[in-house]
């Protein structure tokens, strides 16, 4: 067991310049002023009314109280890559080469198992299916099709290979499709999905962004069946419909979203993520709010944050 420390602060209310935006629905509204290098994975919790997400290179998973502005972070000592809730005051989290635990209520982190030990693949996101099983994938520092995507429930098991960078997936609301990010490929993945047996079949190239200079990252799905794509170095979020035709880009005011989720009560808060890693100093001036956590009013709600091993 590692004992981590558990920091409180308070939100800092900010702007950011609007002319930037694009009006869709609502302007992305700044919330919270984190800077952070890598803000990544957020995904609310319907019980505590909170908003977490993580900060994978500063090692850190916070917490958000929209209600409020008050803000809390664990430390868990290495890279957090991926988090899911698992019961009272627990999460599931995914950090470099090993999942574990981490006791939200004295910040405790608790390994579960080392899967990986390849110096150059560390694991990436990670949610739970509706039977409470963890998803998560790896990625390589090389670029190379050296990463995978994993399902842990009793055991680990290996669902995909040859991936570059596994990332952003998600269920549809029919529990049908199983949807899976390959960023540097630009393309998300759709696969036929048997949530008796948690197998996946059949992957089909669902959006193809080659023609893009962006790649896609973190996603979410709405109840209609839309996904909600954070486009790495597009400054902005894409919905796509059920068939992967493109409904609507929210322009961001930085340069790198990184992920999203909905939140609130009625889940109709989209919660997007954002990072600044990697800009150059003349990047931050022009994309001066990077790393910081934005929400956006929409017409449209999520689906429920889903538990590991099932709601507790």
């Amino acid at each position: 067991m590692l004992s981590v420390s558990w920091h409180k602060t308070n939100t800092i209310d900010s702007l950011f310049n609007r002319s930037k935006v694009m009006n869709t629905i609502n302007s992305p509204k700044n919330v919270l002023e984190a800077r952070a290098r890598l803000g990544e994975i957020p995904f609310w919790h319907p019980d505590e009314q909170l908003l977490y997400w993580a900060d994978i290179y500063n090692h850190r998973v916070h917490q958000f109280n929209p209600a409020t502005g008050a803000t809390n972070f664990f430390d868990v000592g290495e890279v957090v890559c991926c988090i899911a809730p698992a019961g009272n005051n627990r999460l599931i989290i995914g950090q470099r080469h090993r999942i574990a635990f981490l006791d939200t209520s004295n910040g405790e982190v608790t390994p579960i198992m080392d899967i990986e030990d390849n110096p150059d693949i560390r694991f990436n996101d990670g949610k739970c299916d509706r039977a409470g099983r963890f998803w998560f994938g790896s990625m390589s520092s090389k670029g190379e099709p050296q990463g995978k995507l994993y399902r842990y429930d009793r055991n680990v098991q290996v669902m995909e290979t040859g991936l570059t960078v596994s990332n952003g997936l998600g269920w549809s609301p029919d529990n049908k499709t199983f949807y899976l990010t390959d960023s540097p490929l630009k393309t998300i993945y759709a696969y036929n999905y048997d949530s008796d047996s948690g197998s996946i079949s059949d992957r089909r190239v669902f959006i193809d962004l080659k023609a893009e200079s962006f790649f896609p990252d973190g996603l979410t799905i709405d109840k209609d069946g839309c996904i909600w794509s954070a486009m790495w170095d597009g400054w902005c979020v894409i919905r796509f419909d059920p068939t992967g035709k493109e409904m609507m880009r929210v322009k961001m005011p930085v340069q790198r979203p990184t992920s999203c989720t909905f939140g609130d009560e009625n889940l109709e808060t989209l919660y997007i993520t954002t990072a600044s890693v990697g800009l150059s100093e003349a990047e931050i001036q022009d994309s001066f709010y990077s790393g910081d956590l934005f929400s956006l009013q929409t017409d449209t709600s999520g689906l429920p944050t889903l538990h590991f091993g099932g709601k507790k």
